[in-house]
């Protein structure tokens, strides 16, 4: 078959053609469909550590199946060690960096005929998509797979709250997390990275079963030979991105996010990664799906018994999907060559305690909720699969902060208090700048029973509780958010989808206009 070296202009293509040489690539196999390897590997991310070696398995495929591989790198921040301080602003940016490096390496050598993306983690899984669906090459995502996890979430989420009110040490705290993160591979609870692993595999563009695998087990390793192989295949049979990539497939990802209670980050890398294409996912869209689709497969931070480890022994993906398969559109095409109803086919739930049936679900509606009232005209989201019955609906007291920094001042100083809604505002996307993740405040905020955090700012996939958050319009764009006072009343009603300001329109509208920072 021709490859697209073949069509390049004959000069240009004999100097391009001895450059490669220079970089060790046979001359003998340039006639060959060349597959770049877009790995997102470094020494400092859990997720990351192991895809070097994932690349070498990989490479085999591709070099079997008659293609020929040809690696670079991008960059990958780890969420967990952002936490908590400014790092945290750059998180969410790097996902357009990395979207931008790789469309760069491919557009700009012109030499490849497909690609295979080794990802892993919560920016850098979204940004890889963004960018396979600006290249439309035949591309498919192969995953990092996850971590064990030798205890419960339960006990390192004890371990954490013994640190905070002084009952353990760091080196107590360190040796309890290292039972929980022990190793290479994504951390195991369902937090933006897993969710947005599962989520690749729901759109179609990663294999079946290879979301959760355990990073460098035999299973991933022969996956990641036969992703190689797959990859040369889609470039054979003429598959792109845009061919997996439709307004279907990104339904049935919205489905298996809600039913699994997943990330409210996808809710940002979702749209973002249809946009790249001309689709569009509003908000709208989630909630409209949360109201028909039912939560039925709790792990942490909605069930703290369980991780993805047990998801996927439960049956993974296609076990979710065969689950939801009314629901789904089961004609849509994947990175096999098949159907999603073809892969699924076979697929079985093995442990009804994780994965419920659909006519007897956790809850009747999906884990995620969009709410809209004065106080968020334009949507905000809350993870109703991990708050508590009682705190469904919830009115309660403003306690205000314009940044995360002043909430964690106030908090050692004693000035939280049960009963109150805290907010913490400026930490959107304009305001951050940035829109760091939040996850420290809502761990903090755990230890109160009746408390509820409301923010433009996000939160990790880790976050449980009362938090509403990725507030619209946000505080810095000039929303009410930037109006709430000390001792405001709020209500947050999640079964009716309703956050109201308690307060009327003209004090409102008095306080728009003294407010010098929005202006």
């Amino acid at each position: 078959m021709h490859n697209r070296l073949s069509q390049i202009q004959p000069y240009t293509r004999a100097i391009l053609k001895g450059h490669l040489c220079s970089s060790g690539v046979p001359y003998s196999m340039m006639d060959r469909p060349i597959i770049a390897i877009a790995n997102s590997w470094n020494e400092i991310v859990p997720g990351h550590v192991h895809l070097r070696e994932l690349a070498d398995h990989i490479k085999k495929g591709v070099l079997e199946a008659g293609g020929y591989p040809l690696e670079f790198n991008t960059i990958a921040v780890c969420d967990g060690i952002a936490q908590g301080h400014d790092g945290m602003k750059y998180s969410l940016p790097s996902r357009d960096v990395i979207a931008d490096s790789v469309e760069t390496m491919i557009r700009a050598h012109e030499i490849f005929d497909g690609m295979v993306m080794i990802s892993s983690c919560d920016k850098i899984v979204p940004g890889m998509l963004m960018s396979a669906a600006r290249l439309n090459l035949p591309t498919l995502v192969f995953l990092g797979g996850v971590m064990p996890n030798y205890i419960k979430p339960k006990e390192s989420k004890a371990a954490r709250q013994e640190f905070l009110s002084g009952s353990l040490d760091e080196q107590g705290l360190v040796a309890v997390t290292r039972k929980y993160y022990p190793c290479a591979g994504v951390c195991p609870f369902l937090g933006t990275a897993n969710t947005m692993q599962g989520l690749s595999e729901a759109l179609g563009m990663a294999l079946p079963n290879s979301s959760w695998m355990r990073a460098l087990s035999d299973e991933q390793l022969h996956a990641a030979e036969d992703a190689g192989r797959r990859a040369v295949e889609l470039v054979k049979k003429k598959i792109r991105v845009r061919d997996i990539l439709t307004k279907e497939a990104f339904e049935n990802a919205i489905s298996v996010l809600l039913a699994m209670g997943g990330s409210l980050n996808a809710c940002l890398h979702l749209p973002a990664i249809a946009k790249e294409i001309g689709i569009d996912l509003p908000l709208d869209a989630f909630d409209r799906i949360s109201r028909k689709v039912p939560f039925i497969a709790a792990v942490t931070p909605n069930n703290n018994n369980f991780t993805t480890n047990d998801l996927q022994r439960a049956g993974g993906v296609p076990a979710i999907m065969k689950e939801l398969s009314p629901l789904l559109h089961l004609d849509a095409l994947t990175v096999t060559g098949e159907t999603v109803k073809e892969n699924i086919a076979d697929a079985k739930v093995k442990d009804r305690e994780i994965i419920h049936p659909l006519d007897a679900p956790i809850e009747a509606q999906g884990g995620i909720a969009v709410l809209k009232g004065n106080l968020a005209e334009d949507g905000a989201l809350i993870k109703q699969s991990a708050v508590p019955e009682d705190l469904m609906a919830f009115q309660g007291k403003a306690i205000v902060f314009d940044s995360e920094e002043q909430f964690d001042e106030a908090y050692h100083n004693g000035a939280i208090q049960e009963n109150q809604v805290v907010v913490i505002r400026y930490e959107g996307p304009k305001g951050g700048p940035g829109m760091r993740e939040l996850h420290r405040c809502t761990e903090i905020l755990s230890r109160y029973k009746k408390i509820a955090l409301i923010t433009d700012g996000r939160f990790s996939g880790a976050s449980a509780g009362l938090s509403v958050g990725y507030m619209s319009p946000e505080a810095a764009e000039g929303g009410t958010l930037a109006l709430v006072r000390n001792g405001d009343p709020i209500a947050i009603d999640v079964p009716n989808r309703d956050l109201t300001l308690l307060v009327d329109d003209e004090t409102l509208e008095k306080r728009r206009k003294e407010n010098k920072r929005t202006k």
